[in-house]
């Protein structure tokens, strides 16, 4: 019998890079498509975070790369950093920005731990390139959706908010006048009967009573005409210190009296603003009032003011009680008290909020359970029309 020919075995990949290039060029675009595809069942999660979302990315990027046992990859978003395990700084890596409505936040970078053959950008291939840049204009469309959806709700939820006061203002506003005339009938006739000599005692104190009671009616009254906006503002150039220190004047003794301590932090050269002082000092009055009944047990309350650009700010700061996030969303809803019966209307803080606006001015609020709250109320500063020059 013959003998059968040898045969040569075939060479190893390597030997013939020209032909394992269309090999290797599938297997890199399969791996690209599952790493989209991927990407985009994590985004189309409806319950998913954005904090959650970016994780997801940066462990689905390693497997897309040439070299997966060696690729790190990171996502840096704003303030906040997104890694893969083992992450650390490499010579060579590939980088795009996250531009999100025209302004770059961040950026998505891929990198190898090993020193890699050279290719087509330093050792990436070009495809990835088009990979990351793909992956970054998705990223940067789902958070600027994602912002979208959540500006939304926020927007219906001041409107909600707003229609809600409105409707609110509109009863109080006509509550107030109905219960006006009767009360003044009341106050009147029971100042009048007060002046009857040699009345009995017991009556004379029921009496007293009833002028009491009737006058702090009267001030419940004025608040819900404040808060529906019944009594206008009677506006004029104000030294917004001088209110502060006239509302401090009213309560100093309050404070002494409950272990509390006043900070004083006034700018001196303070520009003067146009407004209501009465108003102003009602303001300043129901915040210190608030901080005091936040500190049962003492502590320190600090007031400061300053000009921020074409703003004046107030603060009223106390380290007392604090505030739950809940507490926190309902703190301006009129009637809205977390005081005892009797102790508390709900209308202070409510008054508080429409009298800013009525100024054109915001009151922002900060609080932690334990450690105290601030309020910040900014107030603009007179326009050409109304300034006269000067600060106080």
């Amino acid at each position: 019998m013959g003998k059968k020919p040898k045969t040569r075995a075939a060479p190893p990949p390597s030997e013939h890079p020209n032909q394992d290039e269309p090999l290797l060029q599938l297997r890199e675009r399969v791996k690209e498509l599952t790493c989209l595809y991927s990407i985009l069942q994590l985004a189309g999660r409806p319950d998913i975070q954005v904090a959650e979302l970016l994780q997801g990315v940066v462990e689905l990027l390693p497997p897309a790369w040439q070299y997966p046992e060696a690729t790190v990859a990171r996502i840096l978003l704003d303030d906040h950093c997104y890694t893969t395990n083992g992450y650390r700084r490499c010579a060579h890596k590939q980088a795009v920005a996250l531009v999100i409505k025209g302004r770059p936040r961040g950026c998505i970078e891929v990198g190898f731990l090993t020193k890699n053959p050279t290719r087509d950008e330093g050792p990436f291939l070009k495809e990835e390139r088009h990979l990351i840049d793909t992956v970054g204009r998705q990223v940067a469309l789902f958070i600027e959706r994602r912002e979208a959806a959540e500006e939304k709700s926020r927007l219906q939820l001041q409107l909600r908010h707003a229609d809600r006061l409105a409707t609110i203002g509109q009863i109080s506003a006509g509550v107030a006048h109905e219960l006006n005339e009767p009360l003044g009938n009341i106050l009147a006739f029971a100042q009048l009967a007060r002046k009857t000599p040699e009345l009995p005692k017991q009556v004379a104190s029921d009496l007293d009573r009833i002028v009491a009671t009737s006058l702090r009616t009267r001030e419940i009254i004025r608040k819900l005409m404040l808060f529906s906006r019944q009594m206008p503002p009677r506006k004029s150039r104000v030294n917004v210190n001088a209110v502060v220190d006239d509302a401090l004047c009213l309560l100093e003794s309050r404070c002494l009296r409950n272990g509390i301590s006043i900070d004083r932090r006034l700018s001196p050269s303070l520009p003067g603003i146009v407004a209501d002082a009465s108003q102003l000092n009602q303001v300043l009055v129901n915040l210190v009032v608030n901080a005091i009944h936040a500190m049962p047990d003492g502590g320190t309350l600090k007031i400061a003011t300053r000009a921020d650009g074409d703003q004046v700010m107030i603060s009223v700061e106390d380290n007392g009680v604090g505030m739950t996030a809940k507490v926190l969303k309902q703190i301006f809803v009129p009637f809205f008290t977390t005081k005892d019966v009797n102790e508390g209307t709900g209308l202070g803080l409510s008054v508080v909020h429409g009298i800013v606006t009525s100024h054109g001015g915001t009151i922002d609020v900060r609080s932690t359970p334990g450690c105290g709250s601030c309020f910040e109320v900014r107030l603009p500063l007179p326009t050409a029309d109304e300034d006269d020059g000067g600060a106080f």
